[in-house]
């Protein structure tokens, strides 16, 4: 049956491309885990997981049980991290889905040894999560020793990785990731001492690879036996992060590369509706908050806030038609939006809209969004509705 036509095309060559692009910069020193959770930033975990596998990801990284559940489904011989943890009742799912959780409090740990001794597995693989400093989810250096000590003889758990979380990777300074460096060392060093010889150490996303962190996190891995490995999100996505402004004048050569080389895999489009010609003084959408000054042309577009195109941008924004910038004018609605296209030519009715992409020779970018609605362009991807069809172009 023929849609509503607001839809999503996800370019999966340029997704593959990006992934290639992306070990390479980390090749030789870190292995790459391609990060899909939130359904793939919001591009469809349907058509990206098997993208990211076919272009070489041997890992993929997940939010919950439930996306690795699917992510299985999809990609069967793929290694599944499921970075934010299991819940009471998910073990069974992640020994028979043979998923590798992350774990850092102990009744995760008895969750899933309780699921694999039920299941006679023999065992169970485990990614502990260290908190150096984000104080998000990990486990305290201080409190290390006490989980160390589940991973024994009798236990089906096997320690196969470290992993932390660089959160201040785009500040130019360095201070706050050498700290966090400098604390996963030590628990390095307490999980030598208790014998204890996991082979990842899992360090590192979008931010930290291209800033040229990877040698320096190889580094620290081979110091303990360990291979390194990052967690590439945003970059995947062909979008290389903002980083700290000081960065610009000497920023790394791996930035600059990216930036160049890194294309976007979403675009999201609409269509003209209908197309009405407005008197001076006319009120255009709810409350009126715009008023036509003279006459206008005004073409409906079949998008609006339960699409994910934000509220905040009516009367602030613009988006594409016939390659031109056209302004959204009124508030827009719940599934509609009114553009001004007085100054552009023919517009009519089933013309293509781009809500967020290139057009002619006009982009307009998640970053364009994010900085219109004081937010991330994470947040513009993951918003983007589900009723939204994606469609693999």
């Amino acid at each position: 049956m023929p849609t509503r036509p607001c839809w999503v095309e996800i370019n999966t060559t340029a997704l593959e491309e990006n992934f290639r692009f992306l070990a390479k910069l980390a090749d030789p020193h870190a292995e790459l885990l391609a990060i899909v959770k939130a359904n793939a930033y919001g591009h469809s975990l349907k058509l990206c997981a098997p993208a990211a596998a076919r272009a070489g990801a041997r890992w993929l990284g997940v939010t919950s049980v439930e996306e690795g559940v699917a992510v299985r489904a999809l990609c069967p011989n793929a290694r599944i991290l499921v970075i934010g943890g299991v819940f009471s009742g998910q073990g069974p799912d992640v020994v028979g889905h043979k998923l590798t959780a992350v774990a850092w409090e102990l009744d995760q740990l008895d969750e899933l040894e309780s699921a694999a001794l039920a299941a006679d597995a023999r065992s169970l693989s485990i990614q502990l999560e260290i908190d150096t400093g984000m104080s998000r989810q990990g486990v305290d250096p201080d409190r290390i020793g006490q989980i160390l000590a589940r991973f024994n003889r009798d236990s089906p758990l096997r320690l196969e990785g470290l992993m932390t979380h660089l959160f201040a990777a785009d500040e130019a300074d360095g201070r706050v990731t050498e700290s966090q460096i400098t604390k996963l060392d030590g628990v390095l060093e307490q999980v030598k001492a208790g014998g204890i010889h996991p082979g990842f150490l899992n360090v590192g996303n979008s931010a930290a690879l291209l800033a040229g962190q990877a040698s320096l996190i190889a580094r620290l891995a081979a110091h303990y036996q360990m291979k390194a490995v990052m967690r590439p999100g945003l970059a995947l996505y062909g979008l290389a992060p903002a980083y700290d402004p000081q960065f610009e004048p000497e920023e790394p050569s791996t930035l600059r590369e990216a930036r160049c080389k890194l294309r976007p895999v979403l675009s999201w489009k609409s269509e003209v509706v209908s197309v009405r010609s407005v008197p001076a003084g006319t009120c255009v959408g709810y409350n009126g908050t715009f008023v036509a000054t003279e006459p206008m042309r005004l073409a409906l577009i079949a998008a609006g806030y339960a699409d994910g195109l934000d509220r905040r941008l009516g009367n602030r924004f613009n988006v594409l038609v016939r390659g031109e910038l056209a302004p959204l004018v009124g508030r827009i609605s719940m599934d509609q939006a009114v553009i001004d296209v007085t100054e552009i030519g023919n517009v009519a009715a089933g013309d293509e809209v781009v809500l967020l992409g290139t057009q002619g020779g006009a982009t307009v970018s998640a970053f364009d969004h994010a900085e219109a609605t004081e937010t991330i362009p994470w947040e513009i991807f993951t918003r983007i509705a589900s009723r939204v069809r994606r469609i693999e172009v």
